[in-house]
């Protein structure tokens, strides 16, 4: 698969991550030109996460209480309890949390995820994609969501998921991987 012609991501962006065990947090920081509302609009409404997002719901995120939520190139959905949701400031479901907080016109949009240490540069670089997608689709240029093993195939995602593991300090699987690696 080719990237899209008219969309390439940038550098990985400053993120960090917090060190518990096995599942570290992944804290993703981004500034999008797009108001508290409108983006807590694209994080739960169903029809606009397909746009943009690595998984769907069956339901709206927006409240609290249970949804199907499937992530791409997995089968089965996996029942998600919505455990928080404060319009338009924080929302919390399985190993996600959201903030967004009104910054200079727009919204400065915080993600923590856990995710196994193994692939958290994995799911910096996934992530990175995504929240370019997302403000592409916010801001009228839509270009549809790349995620999973679609993402992987990018090179960019390949420079990406290099670039965080590096500032992370780690070493991560490639993607494909290796003769006689196992994914």
């Amino acid at each position: 698969m080719t990237e899209p012609e008219l969309y390439v991501p940038g550098p990985a962006n400053l993120a960090r991550v917090q060190k518990e065990g096995d599942k570290w947090t992944l804290i993703l920081v981004r500034e999008l030109r797009h108001s508290p509302e409108k983006v807590w609009q694209a994080l739960t409404d169903p029809a606009q996460l397909r746009e943009w997002a690595p998984f769907v719901t069956d339901g709206s995120l927006g409240a609290v209480g249970t949804v199907n939520l499937t992530w791409v190139g997995k089968p089965a959905p996996i029942e998600t309890k919505v455990t928080r949701a404060e319009v338009p400031k924080t929302l919390e479901y399985g190993d996600m949390r959201w903030q967004l907080e009104a910054s200079g016109g727009g919204t400065r949009l915080t993600l923590w995820h856990k995710i196994d240490r193994r692939f958290i540069a994995w799911g910096a670089a996934g992530w990175h994609i995504s929240l370019d997608v997302l403000e592409r689709s916010l801001a009228g240029n839509p270009i549809g969501a790349i995620a999973g093993v679609d993402a992987m195939k990018f090179a960019s995602w390949q420079r990406l998921r290099a670039e965080y593991a590096q500032q992370f300090g780690i070493e991560t699987p490639n993607w494909p991987p290796q003769e006689g690696q196992k994914s």
